[in-house]
C-alpha cells in the first residue's frame, strides 16, 4: 500500500458501509476498480495537476470516461473526492475497500511462491489444507520463482511461512558465521 492508505481508510469505509448496506460488495468493487484505473492513468494523472482544468471539468472528464459504468452514489464520490483534490487516492481506496470486502465475505488472499509449476491437484490441495489452517476461504494464487531452488513460500496477511531451500541455505549460512 502506498503513503495515501490513512488518507483512503475513511472514504473506503464509507464505501464499504453503502456496499454493505445495500448488499452490493461486487458492484462496488468493480465501480472502485474502474475508478482506480482512471486515476492512475499517467494521462489522467497530468491533466488533473493541471490548475487550468477546473473541478467541473475534472468530475465530466471522469463521468465520461465512466459512461453509465457507475451509480449516483459513486458520482458522488467522485465529486467529493475531486472537491477535496483526493482524486489520486482512488487506488488506495479500491485497496482498503477490497480487503474491507474480503474480511466481511470471509476471505482471504493469499500468495503462494513455488520454485517449480504445480499441477491442479497440487493447488487444489494447498488451497484447502490454507482454508483448514485460517478458518476462511482462501483465495490463492500462485507465482513461481525458481530462485527458491526449492520448497515454497505462503503469504497470507500477516502470516508468512517460508519453507524454501533458498531460506534453509540462507539460515545454515547464518548459523556458521555467527
Amino acid at each position: 500500500m502506498s503513503d495515501l492508505t490513512n488518507i483512503a481508510r475513511p472514504y473506503a469505509q464509507a464505501v464499504f458501509e453503502l456496499a454493505r448496506d445495500s448488499n452490493d460488495f461486487v458492484g462496488w468493487g468493480d465501480q472502485l476498480s474502474l475508478l482506480a484505473n482512471i486515476a492512475a492513468d499517467s494521462n489522467m494523472v497530468e491533466l488533473l495537476k493541471n490548475p487550468a482544468f477546473g473541478n467541473d471539468q475534472q468530475i465530466s472528464l471522469i463521468l465520461d470516461i465512466c459512461g453509465e459504468n457507475i451509480s449516483a452514489d459513486a458520482v458522488n464520490l467522485i465529486k467529493l473526492l475531486v472537491r477535496n483534490d483526493r482524486v489520486n487516492v482512488l487506488p488506495d481506496i479500491a485497496e482498503v475497500y477490497a480487503e474491507k470486502r474480503a474480511e466481511a465475505e470471509s476471505v482471504i488472499e493469499a500468495d503462494m511462491i513455488t520454485a517449480t509449476p504445480i499441477d491442479d491437484i497440487q493447488r487444489q490441495a494447498f488451497s484447502t489444507a490454507l482454508q483448514s489452517k485460517l478458518g476462511r476461504s482462501v483465495k490463492l494464487n500462485f507465482e513461481v520463482d525458481e530462485d527458491l531452488i526449492g520448497g515454497a513460500v505462503i503469504r497470507a496477511g500477516d502470516w508468512v511461512v517460508d519453507g524454501s531451500v533458498k531460506a534453509q541455505l540462507e539460515q545454515l549460512v547464518g548459523a556458521v558465521a555467527a
